[in-house]
């Protein structure tokens, strides 16, 4: 949760070429603050999963990690999703999905606590979404070019810049079918959490 504000104040870093300094770059025309914010993204996310191992292995889960670390991993998600969009690097429609499914899912835990505490296990789509969507989000900050944009623009890209991009769009994309179908499966696994009576 620390690491996700430093993300958004690296985001509003622009290093004008007025000023003289010019965007720095390192090799394939990546922008040294999309590195930088590549690893916030990639520290806080190990950290994440770190905590939750520790915790766990060592029995000190508590109502407070359970309540924050899904909270924070979803906001951290979140939020290199939108900063993603503010560099032209993802359109928006992308963390609106997935938005949308989080308030979903969300509801639908809430209801399930309140009528009795049923929790439906993650399944494959749902440690598929998670996965791809990781990796996607990594790739797509050192990704010189938009989702997408080997489609549109041919092949005029440097060889490992061409790479790059399609890998990413298909992890992207692939996140996304995962992320649609992950939602409507645990919300069609408890739909009698919905039925009154």
């Amino acid at each position: 949760m620390i690491l996700v504000p430093i993300l958004l104040i690296l985001s509003c870093l622009k290093i004008e070429n007025e000023v003289g300094i010019g965007w720095l770059e390192v090799g394939l025309g990546i922008p040294v603050v999309m590195l930088f914010m590549d690893l916030v993204f990639v520290i806080a996310s190990i950290t994440d999963k770190l905590d939750g191992y520790l915790a766990r292995s060592r029995n000190m889960v508590t109502t407070f990690g359970k309540f924050l670390d899904p909270l924070a991993d979803k906001i951290l998600v979140l939020s290199a999703l939108i900063v993603l969009v503010q560099f032209d690097k993802l359109p928006a429609w992308v963390p609106a999905i997935i938005l949308t499914r989080e308030f979903l899912v969300s509801g639908y835990r809430l209801v399930a606590v309140e009528q009795g505490g049923q929790v439906i296990a993650a399944s494959f789509l749902g440690k598929l979404k998670t996965v791809t969507q990781m990796l996607a989000i990594v790739l797509a900050f050192v990704d010189i070019h938009g989702f997408g944009e080997f489609i549109s623009n041919g092949y005029s890209f440097t060889q490992l810049g061409f790479v790059i991009n399609v890998i990413n769009t298909v992890l992207m994309s692939l996140s996304i079918v995962a992320t649609i179908f992950s939602g409507y499966d645990y919300l069609k696994n408890g739909k009698e959490l919905f039925r009154d009576g």
